[in-house]
């Protein structure tokens, strides 16, 4: 059976102090409680090993945004794989669009990056999607499978059974446009589709396709109630404990 799962991607937003206090505050909120789906928040670098620590006994589970392309090395300012996974974080969320779009990061080195978080026992949240103008032109498909090609598809049927997949509409990221729900359907299924392709079905069953774009305690209910899509990768609502929640309570 495949893992629903609400992650929190907090991006470049809390310092440590402010980082801590929303963990804290998560934990307790959701203490004694057992979610009907996997917990995960992914913080920047600096809060890693403290969160972890804090979390550890929770149903919290911890995630990095991103780690380096080099396993180690004279690489000044870089985070390797090996360093996130001494903290304590379990998840490692790649190929974010805001990565992909202000950082250059193409298919060759996400394909690096997920190697490499693989290699170090991480599982990737490994993220794909279209731009405004690709939907306005019917191109989200063959976007999203080349992406799939160019960085994941090259790995075993092992390897890849460990990636969790994050289908995100850039167009829908922190602008308040969401996809519908039917629209977030059609692509999950697509997706699932193409990993069926490459995997076969038993894989592509047990994979989980999360929905990140706008998501929020008014519409994660109705798009996690479609077939394909088991649960959100979500930003700006994951900044404030019960906006966070309300959207994991839409599993219940």
């Amino acid at each position: 059976m495949r893992k629903n799962i609400v992650a929190g991607n907090w991006k470049m937003n809390k310092n440590l102090q402010e980082g801590v206090a929303l963990a804290t505050e998560l934990k307790n909120v959701l203490a004694g409680q057992t979610p009907k789906c996997e917990v995960i928040i992914g913080t920047p670098f600096i809060h890693l090993a403290t969160v972890a620590e804090l979390l550890k006994g929770s149903v919290i589970k911890v995630s990095a945004e991103n780690c380096a392309d080099k396993e180690s090395g004279a690489y000044t300012g870089e985070v390797s794989a090996a360093m996130v996974k001494s903290t304590g974080a379990e998840y490692c969320i790649l190929g974010h669009s805001e990565r992909r779009a202000y950082y250059h990061e193409d298919f060759a080195i996400l394909k690096e990056k997920v190697q490499l978080a693989l290699a170090n026992e991480l599982k990737p949240i490994f993220c794909i999607g279209e731009i405004k103008e690709e939907r306005e032109a019917g191109k989200q498909n063959d976007v999203v499978k080349a992406q799939l090609e160019g960085s994941v598809f090259n790995l075993s049927a092992a390897d890849f059974s460990k990636i969790v997949l994050a289908y995100e509409p850039v167009w829908a990221i922190g602008t308040g446009l969401t996809a519908t729900s039917d629209q977030a359907e059609e692509i999950h299924a697509y997706i699932r589709g193409l990993v069926a392709a490459k995997y076969g079905k038993e894989i592509a069953e047990n994979t989980t396709i999360l929905y990140g774009g706008s998501c929020n305690a008014k519409n994660a209910a109705e798009l996690f109630a479609k077939p394909d899509v088991d649960g959100g990768l979500i930003g700006g609502a994951s900044l404030k404990a019960p906006d966070f929640k309300a959207i994991i309570d839409a599993f219940n």
